[in-house]
């Protein structure tokens, strides 16, 4: 299966229009969050993406909640904040949001760790991880060096070990990847980004 998957939108109808361009050739597309800035500008965002015609998965970032992005989503889209899908031959598990939470402010939509991590409790088994947070210690660091992901998030990825984990969030560390056991992780930035999957391996 060929996916197409971006992070951190921020509303630039630039990398709307690459990303809606790109996935003419992508049989899974993927939004790990962060679609508009600061609960602004969802609405115009997935408008400025609603022409993907592939199946579209979606994760709440902090900027947006999971019940406004389910609303504002293309029709056909699917919205996953502690659930699971099948698309294809393919299980995707997605939980949005900044974990641990961040110091933004109100308009922030973040979780505890505990809140994390009772939500990943769900998830058994995946192929893939949709994350917006990065697991603590890969992908996750500022640049003042301080790392800030989450310890659910890794918990999960050492217990599941889905084949790939992308994610988002931390800006400085767009286009950084690493492993967790035989998990690919991939901080994923405002980009089209183009991984090949079958149920044996992955290839970046």
């Amino acid at each position: 299966m060929r996916i197409l998957a971006f992070s951190d939108m921020h509303g630039s109808a630039r990398v709307a229009r690459q990303i809606t361009e790109a996935s003419a050739k992508a049989d899974l597309v993927i939004g790990a969050g962060d679609f508009c800035n600061a609960r602004q500008g969802l609405n115009e965002a997935m408008q400025a993406l609603s022409g993907i015609e592939a199946p579209l998965v979606l994760v709440p970032g902090n900027a947006e909640s999971a019940g406004e992005l389910a609303e504002a989503a293309p029709t056909g889209a699917t919205v996953l904040h502690g659930a699971g899908v099948t698309v294809g031959k393919l299980t995707v598990f997605g939980l949005g949001y900044g974990i641990p939470e961040t110091p933004f402010g109100a308009w922030s939509c973040d979780m505890s760790e505990d809140e994390a991590a009772a939500m990943l409790d769900h998830c058994d088994r995946a192929d893939i991880l949709v994350l917006h947070s990065p697991p603590k210690g890969l992908a996750d660091r500022t640049s003042r060096g301080e790392s800030v992901g989450s310890t659910a998030i890794r918990d999960a990825i050492e217990r599941v070990q889905p084949q790939l984990a992308v994610c988002g969030h931390v800006h400085d560390c767009w286009g950084v990847k690493g492993k967790i056991g035989a998990t690919t992780v991939f901080n994923l930035g405002p980009r089209p980004n183009w991984f090949n999957l079958d149920r044996r391996r992955v290839n970046i």
